[in-house]
């Protein structure tokens, strides 16, 4: 916590002066280069701030470059004060485009993050399937294997195998088709989050044959789409196949 808390500072830091570092750099040759050369470096600050990956910084380095650009660039120089409506539509241009590109920015570290968690979740798939059609390590070992990758794959507290027993507490279920169902009804992940009154119950089943099942305890407010539940069953699989 400490640790990111110290990130989002270095960010927020960097978001207010980076903006004015290379605004107050080139304000002794303005006289010498094109304000919109200016406007685009100040663009190309805000999308390095927002590739770190914070909206709150990268809407920051936009609100100071837009500032900076007005205070050095635009006339009467060195105020805050914008005296005709060129000066005005820069501004404002400036500030659309530093917001558009932290959105990308944003949009694009985010997605580098899925995709980054769904190569580990293959991986831990494949190492699964491979241990249960070459018989390296043990059962044990692969049971308590899946059981961390469940709790990585679904954002959960803790996850336990207990052998040969299913439905044994009344817990919600994780269907085959990666829906919730808790007491006949299908619960609502995509509004709720996973259920945190009850343990959700994940089969682990091969050929017809139950073989036990994982407990999953879901932390509160925790979101996952559909696609980590399949992987979450695609995991249960791989236990069972090795199992049978």
């Amino acid at each position: 916590m400490a640790s990111w808390i110290n990130r989002n500072r270095v960010r927020v830091g960097l978001a207010v002066v980076a903006p004015f570092a290379v605004a107050a750099t080139l304000a002794p040759v303005r006289a010498r280069i094109e304000i919109v050369d200016v406007a685009l470096l100040l663009v190309v600050v805000v999308v390095a701030v927002a590739a770190l990956g914070s909206r709150l910084a990268g809407y920051l380095a936009a609100l100071s470059a837009g500032a900076w650009f007005n205070y050095f660039f635009i006339a009467p120089y060195e105020q805050f004060l914008i005296a005709d409506r060129s000066g005005a539509q820069g501004f404002v241009l400036l500030m659309i485009v530093g917001a558009a590109v932290t959105e990308l920015a944003v949009w694009g570290r985010r997605q580098q993050d899925v995709a980054s968690r769904e190569a580990g979740y293959l991986a831990g798939i494949h190492a699964a399937a491979a241990s249960g059609a070459t018989g390296g390590g043990s059962r044990q070992e692969l049971i308590r294997q899946v059981a961390s990758d469940l709790v990585e794959a679904l954002h959960l507290q803790t996850a336990r195998y207990q052998s040969g027993v299913a439905g044994l507490g009344d817990p919600a279920r994780l269907q085959r088709d990666g829906q919730i169902m808790w007491k006949d009804v299908r619960w609502d992940v995509d509004h709720d989050g996973l259920p945190t009154d009850t343990d959700i119950e994940l089969l682990v089943e091969h050929g017809g044959r139950l073989h036990g099942r994982y407990l999953l305890r879901a932390a509160p407010h925790t979101a996952v789409s559909l696609s980590e539940r399949r992987v979450a069953l695609t995991l249960a699989d791989q236990v069972g196949a090795a199992l049978g």
